[in-house]
């Protein structure tokens, strides 16, 4: 991809200034994605859970700064980039190809989808996991499984592009890579000790507000994957995102009330994320017709996966990543066989892209896999991966982070008043 100079004749401003306001919208899906984690765990667990997402926003900028981007995007190779963009250097001088881009705009996009696939591993991960090694995990990660799998689909060259697979916004790229890595590295960090304690989330508002600012966010993330607002791809990505999503959502509900007697509110949050995940392979391939269909079978697509994951019980996959993402991630692969205009099943009759999509998707799966079970696999020899017992039946957040979701509760000396006790402490204030 040659990327010439950049000059005001031509920068598209309709297209900059789309795609700055979805790297905002997708930079927003990580704190959404912080709430909707943070909801689902013990009270105690909380504030260590949404630090999983937020501290991803500070770690992965900077390995895709330094080399994430360049080894993703750089050229000449059908496997891995090269350094030439290595600490973003010379991007603000030039343009993203024919895009009508600065290439820092483009660099700067990119990012935040590293940034919410490398926090969604934590799905797998929370209530067990230290917090030390879970961000040196989310460093390796992102410069080693998830930049290399990027330019396989996206990259100048890439494999899986170049075999002719499709993913629009980040279906094998995103959701397949995180959720396969996340089941992995569970796996090897073994199940939580306080399971059969569990009493369901902690703060369904949490649950609720996190699924819909993902919800608003992936309206970026999807629609701003088209890099232009002039031939109607962003409008039809955003228009399969809402309808899909909501079609998800509605047979989520469905199926609830129907195996469990009621449809419940995180169901509602649960379902809108998987048809989100099941969308984002096809949005910008399919019409908003046929986005239906994909979140309706999205939908008992992913809640089998859940509901058999927590059945069999070979893996905690703790808040459900494999189950939504990893499994969401194949079904919008393979959906996109089907309903691609043009070279999709249903319009050209014939398995071809099908086929790749099948290819492209087990290719994913498979790289993330091993890639990840190597990385925990030897960070298992050289550090401690899991928190102590005690502080992990007790709680994680007080212990790691020396905070806690519930603000103490004052105790005053017998007969004393208010002004008695410290307000840092709760302690009488003769004795602080």
């Amino acid at each position: 991809m040659a990327n010439p100079a950049l000059t005001e004749d031509a920068v598209n401003a309709g297209a900059v200034a789309w795609v700055l306001t979805s790297t905002a919208f997708v930079f927003l899906m990580t704190a959404g994605l912080g709430f909707f984690y943070g909801g689902l765990v013990r009270d105690t667990n909380i504030i260590n859970t949404m630090m999983m997402s937020v501290v991803s926003m500070g770690i992965v900028t900077l390995t895709w700064v330094v080399f994430g981007f360049s080894w993703a995007f750089g050229e000449n190779c059908p496997f891995i980039g090269n350094f030439d963009y290595s600490l973003w250097m010379d991007l603000d001088m030039k343009m993203w190809g024919d895009s009508g881009l600065p290439a820092l705009v483009f660099a700067a996009f990119q990012l935040t989808f590293a940034i919410i696939a490398s926090a969604i591993i934590s799905g797998s991960l929370v209530e067990r996991m230290r917090f030390s090694a879970y961000c040196i995990m989310l460093a390796l990660w992102s410069l080693l499984i998830y930049a290399p799998l990027c330019h396989w689909v996206w990259g100048p060259g890439g494999w899986i592009g170049e075999m002719g697979a499709l993913d629009f916004a980040g279906g094998t790229v995103v959701h397949i890579s995180s959720g396969v890595s996340g089941l992995v590295a569970g796996g090897i960090l073994g199940p939580r000790r306080h399971v059969e304690k569990e009493v369901g989330p902690a703060n369904v508002p949490f649950v609720i507000l996190g699924g819909c600012l993902l919800w608003f966010g992936w309206l970026g993330f999807n629609g701003g994957s088209a890099l232009s607002v002039t031939d109607g791809v962003a409008a039809r990505a955003v228009a399969t995102t809402l309808v899909a999503s909501a079609s998800s959502m509605l047979t989520w509900l469905a199926f609830e009330r129907v195996l469990k007697g009621k449809s419940t509110s995180v169901g509602a949050s649960v379902g809108a994320v998987a048809g989100l995940v099941c969308i984002t392979p096809a949005a910008g391939f399919v019409t908003p017709g046929w986005s239906i269909a994909i979140g309706a079978l999205g939908a008992p697509w992913c809640f089998a996966t859940v509901e058999l994951m927590n059945r069999i019980n070979l893996v905690d996959d703790t808040l459900d990543a494999f189950g939504l993402h990893g499994s969401g991630g194949i079904a919008g692969a393979i959906l996109t066989g089907i309903f691609a205009v043009d070279d999709g099943l249903i319009y050209s009759g014939s398995f071809e892209l099908l086929g790749k999509q099948i290819a492209g998707a087990a290719a994913g799966v498979a790289f993330s896999a091993v890639g990840t079970a190597i990385i925990v696999g030897v960070m298992k020899m050289l550090v401690k991966l899991r928190i102590p017992e005690e502080h992990e039946i007790g709680g994680v957040d007080q212990h790691t982070h020396g905070e806690t979701y519930h603000s103490p509760v004052k105790q005053y000396p017998k007969g004393g008043k208010s002004s008695d006790v410290s307000e840092s402490t709760g302690l009488p204030s003769e004795s602080v």
